[in-house]
């Protein structure tokens, strides 16, 4: 398996022609070349655990965030066609799903009643740490596909959320306990040694974007909506695994391990569980604390749909190739002109 270098991650032209994508393509690229051929069977290498370093957040940070604001590509190949090494979630589980929206919302696009979409996901940890009863953040990406066919033809731009527990670490054994949201806590001291590495993480997305620790939802309001129709965005989302799900047992488990796990049997290619998320979402929120522990306080949390999910792969395209779109921050979250980064550049607020 060709490895991944170090490449300056900019913006490219192939960026900024992105047009969309399709999701058979998209799932074909992180099967492509997965570390273990069939998970968990004898003989298969380890999955490797990429670090994370604060000398290479320090120097590619600020890049890597413009890259994440400005690129909407789903996937980013790099010019010898490895991708990009990331700086802050390099180890990761990619899954493949549907989401649905079953009960009635006052919200549009994807967050309405009777929405079903693919998605294409990636369950991550930050930073280098991947092993339970360690201090870990562990989060989910999601990418959304405005159609349930699996085959569609046509290129269609995709809507990208970004959730995680919180940012500073977690000590959560299992995914089952995880609440993974859009708008996490921060707790700075959690990271250990690597509070350095935090702070320079915060302080690069701060140059570039505003209020770098919440990451909104309107990029799904807007998904498939009619330009007519007004936007009409949740503050806040909540993906917790669904209560049906079994725990997985196992000392210092690789959270990676623990994912596929749900999905499928040691040594065996074929699917044959699902894993299951809940859709939860609120507008009451507040933060309060100084800016190295902040914390998130929700109320009236409603469940208005599921994530389900019925493939996984660990793999190097899907650590290196798949890209999701970081929502730039609006002030007002349901209008576009508010948005702080606008043409690849900081706008004044």
């Amino acid at each position: 398996m060709a490895t991944v270098v170090d490449q300056l991650d900019v913006v490219t032209d192939a960026d900024r022609a992105y047009a969309g994508s399709r999701f058979s393509e998209v799932v074909a690229a992180i099967f492509a070349n997965p570390y273990q051929r069939v998970w968990g069977a004898a003989g298969e290498p380890p999955l490797p655990v990429h670090k994370v370093t604060f000398r290479s957040v320090a120097a590619g940070m600020q890049r890597a965030s413009e890259r994440a604001i400005d690129s909407g590509a789903d996937l980013r190949w790099g010019a010898d066609r490895n991708g990009f090494r990331r700086l802050v979630h390099p180890n990761a589980v990619c899954l493949v799903g549907r989401w649905e929206i079953r009960e009635r919302t006052e919200y549009s696009g994807y967050f309405a009643q009777g929405s079903t979409a693919l998605i294409v996901a990636r369950y991550s940890t930050c930073c280098t740490e991947t092993r339970r009863g360690r201090f870990r953040s562990l989060s989910l990406a999601g990418k959304l596909f405005p159609t349930a066919d699996a085959s569609h033809a046509t290129l269609l731009r995709t809507a990208n959320f970004v959730t995680q527990e919180d940012i500073g670490g977690a000590r959560t054994d299992y995914i089952n306990d995880a609440e993974l949201t859009n708008a996490p806590d921060l707790t700075v001291t959690r990271r250990g040694a690597g509070v350095a590495t935090l702070l320079a993480t915060g302080a690069a997305f701060s140059k570039v974007d505003k209020e770098p620790g919440i990451r909104q939802l309107y990029q799904i309001s807007e998904l498939g909506k009619a330009a007519d129709v007004p936007t009409r965005t949740p503050e806040f989302m909540r993906l917790k695994v669904s209560p049906a799900q079994p725990r997985i047992a196992g000392a210092d488990l690789d959270f990676r391990d623990e994912v596929m796990a749900q999905i499928f049997d040691r040594g065996d290619p074929t699917p044959r569980r699902t894993l299951s998320f809940t859709i939860e979402v609120t507008d009451q929120g507040t933060s309060s604390g100084p800016p190295f522990r902040i914390r998130r306080s929700f109320s009236n949390w409603r469940s208005i749909g599921t994530l389900v999910f019925d493939n996984a792969v660990v793999s190097g395209n899907g650590d290196a190739v798949l890209h999701f779109n970081h929502p730039t921050w609006r002030n007002d979250r349901n209008d576009p002109k508010t948005a702080t980064r606008i043409g690849g550049k900081k706008v004044a607020s």
